[in-house]
């Protein structure tokens, strides 16, 4: 068995490539914005990233085959994760609401978004997930909905907690929500992730640090606003998410993994 890396390795170089990376638009490079498909600390990226040009196929021919939805297919309470079972769920209730909007700040209106997290334990209800965190019988971790005539969206659910993975030897992700954003087809789909301000883990998750741009990083960080809270029961984030342009909020690409 390959001895794993230290966090102190996989920092150094996280930082040896963000000092590149730097030097690389001192010399007139644009910024990345979105993260590299080979990011050496980032170590199933180096067996798994595509090293020819992508096979596209017609979406058209895909989608004869593919799900449909429709609006009535969203029920307004699939927003909600904590009314989703006969109990409480475990953990700080939060509410993250936004804006899903185009790179000319437009309201993106009438889309599907969906979300998925670990539980307050930092586990997600999923057969691989073998982390020794309690499992939650009242939380899920899923639900959806459909922009409103604004592009906004609002979630209420509960704040996940951060979970080890085995990337290297001692490796926590940073908290975080994953949202997936559909356009008219389940052909147009685009994922990223939804981070929480002041996290430690930001540093030393290659994951995160993947996209060398700091300004970048900072848009998949919501922001805590007190004006969403909800008295005496829970705490409010504001996230927006940019589709497109130069300040577009971080997406997978097709060969990441989510």
């Amino acid at each position: 068995m390959t001895e794993q890396a230290s966090q102190e390795e996989i920092s150094a170089e996280i930082e040896a490539i963000e000092a590149e990376a730097r030097l690389d638009i001192a010399r007139g490079s644009a910024a990345e914005l979105h993260p590299r498909r080979n990011y050496p600390p980032y170590r199933s990226s180096v067996l798994r990233h595509p090293t020819h040009e992508l096979v596209r196929v017609d979406p058209e021919e895909v989608e004869r085959v593919s799900p449909a939805f429709g609006h009535t297919d969203v029920n307004v309470l699939e927003s909600d994760l904590t009314i989703q079972h006969s109990g409480e769920p475990l953990g700080e209730r939060i509410t993250v609401s936004g804006r899903v909007l185009d790179g000319e700040a437009r309201p993106v209106r009438h889309q599907l978004v969906e979300l998925w997290q670990a539980n307050a334990g930092g586990r997600y209800v999923h057969k691989r997930d073998q982390h020794p965190a309690p499992l939650d019988p009242n939380f899920t971790g899923v639900g959806r909905l459909i922009t409103g005539d604004d592009g906004e969206y609002s979630f209420t659910t509960i704040k996940p907690g951060p979970y080890p993975w085995r990337n290297h030897l001692n490796a926590w992700r940073p908290a975080h929500i994953h949202f997936s954003l559909f356009g008219t087809a389940f052909t147009q789909r685009l994922i990223t992730q939804m981070y929480f301000p002041g996290d430690p883990l930001f540093a030393l998750d290659p994951i995160y640090q993947s996209i060398t741009d700091p300004a970048a990083r900072a848009r998949l960080i919501g922001s805590y606003d007190h004006s969403l809270s909800v008295p005496e029961f829970s705490l409010g984030y504001r996230w927006d998410i940019v589709l497109t342009g130069p300040k577009s909020t971080w997406m997978e690409s097709e060969e990441a993994h989510a």
